[in-house]
């Protein structure tokens, strides 16, 4: 990682060790998104009322996770055995002081369009070795890797990095950290792991905690998440700043609700004072105070998950709404995202379902559609994308597409799992955002297209570690502003943990 990639984290550095005098309780890691097994039994968990805590916002803190589970899970022991039995392993695994050490080898004929929460950025080759230590007040992180022929020119990589400490219920960090913000399993409208993480300081709950006022504790057990980083990659305003918020809470036993905002600000010829940033934060934008004033460029959502009891099962409705500019002090100019997810226990192993539908074209889903304006910006032009990938919906902007998904979970930790996808790319056929770097692939459908899309993973223990084998295939090849995508890709990735 460039030493400017460095600044931002160690500016925190000194915060972080004065936390770790006063802070009385383990820094805890968290559970990465991207482990649908394990969000598969949170979720399950907490749609039976055995964990009252909400479970869209990702990573999820191992404290709440170890903490927070009701103790009546051992009276649904039909229901919950699977469940139980993969976050004990991995509890024991992760949620422990000491070192943690892990390699991992992998390899892709090709990086993916179309990628969901399960889904894992693997470039033509790559290794990395990822070291953890967690002490008593704080923990670090460090995951060097080295990509072969990388699609962003970007050879060596930090990427999952982190140094964190904790003051009471509060945890402070700073790194480069994957995060899914939503109910979705196939997109998030706001923030997904399908780009690379940005290097950002960031402060967030460790458990979900009912407040203690007894005007406030009717919103039930709530979390909060913020961070602020800096763009990496090369754009038309270079080294422009994010800013990120989230708050979740549950005011009913099975109800999640989420708030999210995403600010673009600052950069290379823009103003990012304190004036500038206040603008901002309340919204004073869209021309308000002319080109030249203009704070930055604005995402917001509002998103909703009710879970549910059905036998020895589960299930939920979801819906995710997004707007890209503000009326009235309610998000604009709304793309949407709708679903339903499920479990089954067929023969006596668990499966986790969804169907999920998404509308990336502003206002098309209920009003007058308005292209090239999700995911864009007149001034941030280089738009919502981080080394050439959207950091949300990996179908892109004026997109469309329904997905139906699902695992197959084994006792001997061997899982499976499918999703089959028909979308329309780019409906209106042109492609709004810039793309300085000649040197990377934009993963931005370059036209119009319609098309069938059929994801298959397997992943099991081999020999003493984790393989993960994957491919993705299309009924016709996707045109991207910079080439065409083969209608076959394959990855393998293999796990070893030291």
């Amino acid at each position: 990682m460039p030493s400017k990639h460095w600044t931002l984290v160690g500016g925190a550095v000194a915060c972080l060790t004065a936390l770790s005098y006063t802070a009385t309780t383990h820094a805890a890691p968290w559970i990465e998104p991207g482990d649908s097994r394990a969000r598969f039994a949170l979720q399950k968990l907490a749609d039976r009322g055995h964990f009252d805590r909400t479970v869209s916002t990702w990573p999820v803190m191992w404290s709440t996770v170890a903490q927070d589970i009701n103790p009546s899970v051992t009276s649904d022991p039909t229901a919950t055995a699977g469940a139980m039995a993969y976050l004990n392993a991995e509890e024991r695994a992760q949620f422990r002081a000491g070192t943690k050490t892990e390699l991992t080898l992998a390899g892709s004929t090709e990086q993916p369009l179309v990628q969901g929460f399960g889904d894992a950025r693997q470039e033509e080759g790559q290794a990395t070795l990822d070291w953890q230590w967690q002490g008593e007040h704080f923990a670090i992180g460090l995951s060097p890797t080295v990509v072969a022929n990388p699609t962003d020119d970007e050879q060596y990589r930090y990427d999952g990095s982190y140094l964190a400490g904790t003051l009471g219920n509060w945890v402070l960090g700073a790194g480069a950290i994957d995060r899914w913000w939503g109910p979705g399993w196939q997109s998030s409208l706001i923030l997904s792991n399908n780009a690379r993480p940005m290097p950002a300081v960031w402060l967030n709950r460790k458990r979900d905690l009912v407040p203690s006022s007894k005007w406030l504790n009717w919103i039930g057990p709530w979390n909060l998440t913020v961070f602020a980083g800096q763009y990496q990659d090369k754009r038309t305003i270079d080294n422009a700043k994010l800013i990120g918020m989230r708050l979740t809470f549950r005011p009913v036993q099975g109800l999640d609700i989420g708030l999210s905002r995403a600010i673009q600000f600052g950069g290379e010829g823009r103003p990012e004072d304190s004036s500038t940033l206040w603008n901002a934060l309340i919204g004073k934008d869209n021309g308000q105070l002319g080109p030249d004033k203009e704070p930055g460029n604005q995402l917001a959502s509002v998103d909703a998950r009710y879970g549910f009891a059905l036998g020895n099962q589960s299930m939920g409705l979801y819906a995710q709404m997004m707007g890209e500019d503000e009326a009235g002090a309610f998000p604009a100019r709304k793309s949407w995202l709708l679903g339903t997810d499920w479990t089954t226990g067929l023969l006596n192993t668990d499966q986790q379902w969804f169907l999920e539908y998404t509308n990336t074209t502003a206002d098309d889903f209920l009003g007058d559609a308005m292209p090239n304006v999700t995911y864009e910006h007149s001034i941030y032009n280089t738009g919502y994308r981080h080394y050439g990938r959207n950091m949300a919906s990996s179908f892109e902007s004026d997109a469309e597409a329904v997905t139906l998904g699902a695992w197959q979970f084994f006792d001997n930790g061997t899982n499976l799992s499918a999703s089959l996808s028909y979308a329309e790319l780019n409906a209106d056929g042109r492609a709004r955002a810039s793309t300085p770097d000649k040197d990377s692939q934009y993963f931005i459908p370059a036209n119009r297209q319609k098309t069938g899309i059929l994801n298959l993973g397997y992943s099991a223990p081999f020999l003493q570690g984790r393989l993960a084998l994957s491919a993705q295939a299309t009924d016709k090849k996707i045109e991207l502003v910079t080439g065409e995508q083969d209608q076959w890709s394959a990855s393998a990735s293999w796990t070893y943990r030291f």
